[in-house]
């Protein structure tokens, strides 16, 4: 009995995933959820910042793993 529980209570789990992200759709009544998307983000702020850390960091660790070998 107790492993029908168990079988029950994990597929009740991993179904239910499908309805715990679902998203809903547009309100027009077509039923569609290509719906209206927020504009994408911008990629290209703060980006040779994140370049010079990058680099700063890779020499960091390159220096410290030769200082250990």
């Amino acid at each position: 009995m107790k492993n029908i529980f168990k079988l029950y209570l994990l597929t009740f789990f991993i179904l239910s995933d499908f309805v715990v992200f679902a998203q809903p759709g547009s309100d027009d009544g077509s039923g569609g959820l290509e719906g209206d998307d927020p504009p994408a983000a911008p990629i290209n702020s703060k980006l040779i910042v994140l370049l010079v850390l990058g680099l700063v960091f890779a020499f960091m660790q390159i220096k410290k793993y030769k200082k250990v070998s």
